[in-house]
C-alpha cells in the first residue's frame, strides 16, 4: 500500500488516509458533501438497519441481526440504570444512539478504502460538546443554583474548599477536550500504525513481519474499536449522574 519508491527508497504517508476530501470537483466548504459526511451516512444506515429492520421481526428464536440488536440494547440499558440509576433512563435513547454511531463508524473505519469519521476532532468534539452542554443544562434544570454544589466539596477541609473548587471548574470545562480527544486520537494513531505496517509490506525484506504486524494492528483495531465506544458512553452516563446527583 506504498504510494510509490523514489530513488529506491519506499514513500508512504500514513497521514493521507484522514484527508476530507469532497465527493465531486469542488472545493471544501460548510456546504459540501466529503468523504466525512458520505461514511457518517452510512454509519446511520447502519444502525437503521441492525435496530430497526433487523430486529422487526421480533422472532422468539433470534435472528443475528436480532441477537446483535438486543445485546446492544441489553447493554447499554444496563450500564445507564447501573450508573445513572432509575432517573438516568429517560437519556437511554440519547446515550444508545451516542454509543451505536460511534461503533459503527469505527467498524466501519475497519473496511480498506474506507473513511473514519470518528478520527476526526471535527466529528469528535461536537459528540463530545453535545454531551457536555446536554448535561450543563440538565444540571441546572433539575438543580437550579444547587447544581453548583458539584464543585464545592464539602467533605474537604474549609481552606481547601476554595482551592479544590477551581480545580473542579476547571476539570468540568476540561471535560469536552478529553472526551474527544480520547476517542479521535486512540482510532486515528491505530490506523497511521496499520499504514506505516502496510507501506513495509511492500519491502520483500520485512514483509512477512509487516504482514504479521498488520494483521496484529487489525485485530486490536477491532478491539479498540468497540472499547472506545465504550469508554465514551460509559463517560457520559458518569457525566449525566453527576448533573442528576451533584452533591459531593
Amino acid at each position: 500500500m506504498a504510494d510509490k519508491a523514489e530513488e529506491g527508497g519506499l514513500v508512504f504517508h500514513p497521514m493521507d488516509q484522514f484527508i476530507v476530501k469532497p465527493l465531486f470537483d469542488s472545493d471544501v466548504t460548510w456546504y459540501t458533501p466529503t468523504n466525512t459526511a458520505l461514511w457518517m451516512g452510512f454509519s446511520v444506515i447502519a444502525i437503521i438497519l441492525l435496530l430497526v429492520i433487523g430486529s422487526s421481526k421480533r422472532a422468539v428464536v433470534p435472528s443475528r441481526s436480532q441477537s446483535v440488536a438486543e445485546l446492544a440494547y441489553g447493554f447499554i440499558y444496563k450500564m445507564v440504570e447501573d450508573i445513572c440509576g432509575k432517573e438516568g433512563l429517560k437519556f437511554f435513547p440519547y446515550i444508545m444512539t451516542l454509543f451505536m454511531f460511534i461503533v459503527c463508524a469505527n467498524f466501519l473505519g475497519l473496511i480498506p478504502t474506507s473513511f473514519t469519521p470518528t478520527s476526526h476532532f471535527a466529528v469528535t468534539v461536537v459528540l463530545a460538546l453535545a454531551v457536555f452542554i446536554t448535561v450543563t443544562i440538565v444540571g441546572f434544570v433539575k438543580n437550579g443554583a444547587g447544581f453548583l454544589s458539584l464543585f464545592w466539596v464539602s467533605s474537604a477541609p474549609l481552606p481547601l474548599r476554595p482551592v479544590l473548587a477551581i480545580i473542579e471548574l476547571i476539570s468540568y470545562f476540561v471535560r469536552p477536550v478529553s472526551h474527544s480527544i480520547r476517542l479521535a486520537g486512540n482510532v486515528m494513531a491505530g490506523h497511521a500504525v496499520i499504514k506505516v505496517f502496510a507501506g513495509f509490506a511492500a519491502l520483500t525484506a520485512v514483509s512477512p513481519v509487516a504482514v504479521l504486524g498488520i494483521t496484529a494492528m487489525y485485530g486490536l483495531e477491532v478491539l479498540v474499536s468497540f472499547i472506545q465506544a465504550y469508554v465514551f458512553t460509559i463517560l457520559t452516563c458518569v457525566y449525566l449522574k453527576d448533573a442528576l446527583h451533584p452533591h459531593h
